[in-house]
């Protein structure tokens, strides 16, 4: 598979993934939580990086700098959906309390301060309320992202 093949790949792939959770959200009615909502943001990230790619990777030494942002995405995209899953995986009694929703904290925190209370998590993070295949969607996510690091690293490290 060719560099920009690989790349016409993730950026498919990220706009499948952004339209199945705009499913979710619109259709079923799943509210996304702020670590959701990151996760989403490196999905777009990895998309705009991977179409970037695609457009204008016509060599392989044009490709890496793409790739690298690929996977730098993909990398912290991935770091926020393990942080999620460990939520979800806390006992009851560990679980931190519901808090502020995300557009509240923007307007209102710092951004330092806003970053530091959507990673110490709430309660709504800590819910699965949908699953696939015995995976909830942080952990779907996840593997969806190490998929995506996977092909960004090959780009970035491919000989030819």
């Amino acid at each position: 598979m060719g560099v920009r093949a690989v790349f016409a790949l993730l950026t498919l792939s990220c706009a499948a993934a952004l339209a199945f959770a705009l499913y979710l959200q619109h259709a079923v009615g799943l509210e996304p939580c702020p670590l959701c909502i990151f996760q989403r943001v490196g999905v777009m990230a990895l998309g705009v990086f991977s179409l970037l790619g695609w457009l204008f990777a016509g060599s392989l030494r044009a490709a890496r700098p793409w790739a690298a942002l690929s996977a730098l995405s993909a990398l912290g995209g991935g770091a926020v959906a393990a942080w999620h899953v460990r939520l979800q995986h806390l006992p009851a009694d560990q679980v931190p309390s519901c808090g502020p929703g995300l557009d509240y904290m923007i307007e209102t925190m710092p951004f330092t301060a806003m970053l530091a209370k959507v990673f110490k998590g709430s309660g709504e993070c800590a819910v699965v309320d949908w699953t696939f295949a015995g995976l909830s969607l942080p952990e779907l996510t996840g593997l969806f992202f190490a998929g995506a690091l996977a092909l960004a690293a090959w780009n970035l490290f491919r000989r030819a």
